[in-house]
């Protein structure tokens, strides 16, 4: 356990650091995210390498959605800073003209960072792009889980900035339990719902307000006149990528009853075809991050209802790319997220049964996969499930958009990030009325007699 009063020392430090408002201005935070970037590209073969180790990334995987996501983020970010700065002029109703109003993005304070095993980098350092762009400080905390790449990110920090401004902490669950209960200004966690819950408690207890992102069951749905080359290509793609352990990765496939035999096979080639008949030799297919994982991604497995895959290795936390077909809510694969290389497949004929099979579902959806030519299914599909982001006719690519706001819904999430999206969950709203002086209308003060018809009609 890493010495509590030292903890404690950092997040004062940064209160104190915060309030001096040296944070604040934009060319405290354009030179810090300058440095950052800096440090990331210097970084990529450690980071590369520690990634390799910990989760068996490849190097063009680990660029990708690791450090090429957070490059590509903080090249969005620095380009459009000043411009996100800049006070949000709104409407004034007319009761209350002659004024001005806008709404400024001020810092929240001191934040806390906490973020998970299966993409140690990218969704580390996102979230502190976003906390650094909206000039705040920040105290992070990554997984025990994986060691390697946490020394790196140590590394990184303790060179680049003071730990008034920008902290880490090292350990697992002692230390984090602690820094829950500092006092901070915010707290952003990735993570699983159970632990998301532990953490939302722990911030109710200072009233600190909570943005969450953790999982859930996200469907796929491959309608009957989906492109099925396509489909299968994109659904493998998304779902086996870093081993199946990615928060958005299509959980389930339902797929049309009338093509279900036909997406079976062809996913089943599809799979062998990118990995080979071995995936464990695959410089492009990934490890479970430990045993314990391991073993409970094995026992979802159901041989019997095998299509390819089911093979794995403990010593080597080895499991093959493997689709199950018909399967039902009774399954134990059914039951919890998956973040695993595990496909199961179910089938339906018509849409209520989709519904119905989300509903009976413990969370709504993280993400949901429509694939389907008609603009009409389309529609359909995205109006009636509720999910926090996704995409037609592909996997995981909206993640890519930092246009696009991440984030869950329900159980699934609470709050959203990635660009602006981002830049404004680290901001306060503050709302400022600019009164003229030059006229002040007397309606509004007293006495009110004969006023209240004019004020009826301007409020109308």
């Amino acid at each position: 356990m890493q010495d509590q009063q030292a903890i404690a020392e950092i997040v004062r430090m940064q209160h104190d650091f915060f309030n001096s408002a040296i944070t604040h201005s934009y060319d405290f935070r354009i030179n810090q995210l300058r440095k950052l970037k800096r440090g990331i590209e210097k970084f990529e073969g450690q980071f590369t390498a520690a990634l390799k180790d910990d989760l068996g990334k490849s190097e063009f995987e680990s660029y990708v959605t690791e450090i090429g996501f957070v490059l590509h983020d903080l090249t969005n970010t620095i380009k459009y800073l000043k411009k996100w700065l800049k006070p949000k002029k709104v409407r004034t109703p007319l009761l209350i003209q002659p004024a001005s109003s806008e709404i400024h993005f001020t810092p929240l304070g001191v934040n806390l960072i906490i973020s998970p095993f299966n993409y140690p980098i990218s969704l580390t350092f996102a979230p502190l792009i976003a906390a650094m762009a909206a000039g705040n400080s920040a105290v992070l905390k990554t997984s025990e889980l994986t060691p390697k790449v946490s020394k790196a990110i140590q590394q990184l920090i303790n060179d680049l900035f003071e730990p008034e401004y920008i902290a880490y902490i090292a350990g697992e669950v002692p230390e984090t339990t602690f820094l829950l209960k500092q006092k901070f200004d915010h707290i952003f966690f990735t993570g699983s719902s159970r632990v998301g819950s532990i953490v939302m408690a722990a911030a109710a207890k200072n009233l600190t307000p909570v943005t969450l992102e953790l999982g859930g069951k996200s469907p796929c749905i491959v309608h009957s006149d989906a492109n099925l080359d396509i489909a299968v290509k994109r659904i493998a793609y998304g779902k086996f990528m870093n081993a199946g352990q990615t928060c958005v990765a299509p959980d389930y496939v339902m797929v049309h009853q009338d093509i279900k035999d036909e997406f079976l096979e062809k996913i089943k080639h599809r799979i062998i075809s990118i990995y080979g008949s071995d995936a464990s030799l695959s410089p492009d297919f990934g490890r479970i991050v430990n045993e314990q994982h391991h073993s409970r991604i094995v026992r979802l497995i159901d041989q019997d209802k095998v299509v390819v895959g089911g093979y794995f290795n403990k010593a080597d936390r080895y499991i093959a790319p493997t689709v199950m077909k018909d399967v039902s809510l009774a399954d134990k694969v059914m039951a919890e997220e998956i973040f695993g290389p595990v496909l199961p497949v179910l089938a339906y004929d018509h849409f209520d049964e989709i519904f119905a099979t989300i509903r009976q579902l413990p969370q709504h959806p993280l993400a949901c996969y429509t694939f389907s030519e008609s603009k009409a299914v389309q529609k359909e599909l995205i109006a009636g499930i509720r999910f926090g982001g996704g995409c037609v006719n592909h996997c995981i690519q909206h993640l890519g958009n930092h246009n696009l706001p991440f984030g869950g819904v329900g159980e699934s999430g609470v709050g959203s990030y990635h660009g602006f999206s981002g830049f404004e969950r680290f901001s306060h709203k503050k709302s400022v009325l600019k009164a003229a002086s030059w006229l002040d209308l007397s309606l509004i003060y007293p006495p009110y007699k004969g006023k209240l018809k004019a004020i009826r009609r301007m409020m109308k």
